[in-house]
């Protein structure tokens, strides 16, 4: 991974850092975006949600696809014609700066817990496998993406992450068909879908509520179609994505179906690893694992690149207006060994996968789904940045504070003060 992200055409310009020049092609794009989506929640958290609620785990990426679907029915096209560089840019067009400073901090907040539960999955595997300090595993891996992220920016994590589809596909389906040959396919005909006895439909409406507005307001994903090469490609991409990750989430769900079969006594988050350990040749285990490691890289250099472009571009060139674009590259990659070294550290003390990405996930879909969304209508809707700001603050606030146990309250809170506070703007200047 570090000759990969290594190779390639030399940085001369922020663009090429931050975008990789605005000029990828459908079939990289495509890669990155599937690539960027099959980390840890994709292969550890889903094959543990399969272990502990039957088929319908298969929601979490499900869900993330339905927000794919949508962005790219109605929203990729625009998104990419406005040429903005990132989500806080884009809302800043929308609503001003303040609002735009809003969106970097909790994208920013949110983004480094993200790229941490990647970090924390990676020690996870590599401990399983070689049964060593799972933390100088998450270090060396850290080391790895910050490095090449760092030395080629966009264009690095674009490269490494086709290559890393591609092993992702071939390990899962290795993984699989081993599983399939052991175990027959009796421990899938008895399963239930959509609901089953351990997941309802509340759970179900409430994941594809939160995750699925991850996707379609992710600004890793809104960092995609602003490298597109048109807003066409951009299009095209994000409805391929989608359609390619639909067969995958049955895929790796049923693995966690198999290891409570095979290995009822094991925890749900240890589901793929006792698979592996358990049903493969060395040499197969050792491809499982770097299909593994290479789905928490592709999407731990994506959540890196994109935090690190908020925080330079959206945060840094405010504070310093005046700065070459040298002085900007420098800070740049700076700020992506910052933020790498920020997540390893919160990466030691992190609960489990699944719980630490919905905590993060709906802080951040709470602040910004219905700003990002109604801002491509505001005109038509009467929406002021007054409301805008009070919605990214309350609704991410409100998450923060509550996202546990009431996961949608967030948007609620979003929705009531972004229409609200821009129906009062607006009736206090009649008035005036």
């Amino acid at each position: 991974m570090l000759a990969i992200g290594a190779s390639g055409s030399r940085i001369r310009r922020l663009e090429d850092f931050h975008l990789a020049g605005r000029r990828i092609k459908l079939l990289l794009l495509t890669g990155t975006f599937c690539a960027s989506i099959m980390g840890a929640s994709a292969t550890l958290g889903m094959t543990g949600l399969g272990f502990s609620k039957g088929l319908p785990g298969a929601w979490w990426m499900l869900s993330g696809t339905a927000g794919l679907l949508v962005l790219a029915a109605f929203f990729a096209e625009k998104a990419r014609a406005t040429g903005c560089s990132t989500l806080p840019e884009l809302v800043g067009s929308f609503y001003g700066e303040k609002a735009r400073v809003a969106a970097s901090l909790l994208i920013a907040v949110s983004w480094v817990g993200v790229i941490a539960v990647q970090i924390v999955a990676s020690g996870k595997v590599l401990g399983a496998l070689f049964g060593a300090d799972e933390l100088l595993f998450m270090a060396a891996c850290t080391a790895v993406f910050v490095l090449y992220t760092a030395h080629g920016g966009q264009s690095s994590v674009v490269r490494t992450d086709l290559v890393q589809l591609m092993i992702i596909v071939v390990g899962m389906a290795v993984l699989f068909s081993r599983a399939v040959a052991v175990a027959g396919r009796g421990p899938l005909v008895g399963q239930s879908f959509p609901v089953s006895a351990q997941m309802g439909g509340t759970d179900v409406i409430s994941m594809i509520l939160v995750v699925g507005s991850a996707y379609l307001v992710g600004p890793d994903m809104y960092a995609r179609l602003f490298s597109a090469q048109s807003p066409k490609d951009a299009k095209i991409s994000a409805l391929l994505s989608a359609l390619i990750l639909v067969p995958l989430a049955f895929l790796i769900t049923s693995l966690g179906v198999y290891a409570q079969t095979l290995y009822p006594a094991a925890s749900p988050e240890q589901a793929i690893t006792v698979l592996m350990t358990g049903l493969l040749s060395p040499w197969a285990e050792g491809l499982v694992a770097a299909a593994l490691l290479a789905a928490f890289m592709s999407s731990a250099d994506t959540s890196l690149m994109t935090a690190t472009s908020v925080l330079t571009l959206d945060i840094y060139r405010k504070v310093d207006p005046g700065a070459s674009s040298i002085r900007i590259m420098r800070v740049s990659r700076a700020m992506v060994l910052m933020i790498g070294a920020a997540a390893l550290l919160l990466a030691v003390s992190l609960p489990t996968i699944i719980q630490t990405l919905l905590i993060a996930y709906s802080v951040f879909a709470g602040g910004l789904l219905m700003p990002v969304i109604a801002g491509f209508y505001r005109e038509r809707l009467g929406l002021t940045p007054s409301g805008a700001l009070f919605a990214l603050v309350g609704g991410g606030g409100t998450s923060a504070l509550m996202g546990q146990r009431y996961p949608l309250l967030g948007f609620a809170v979003s929705a009531a003060l972004l229409f609200g506070v821009s129906w009062l703007e607006r009736w206090r200047l009649k008035r005036d």
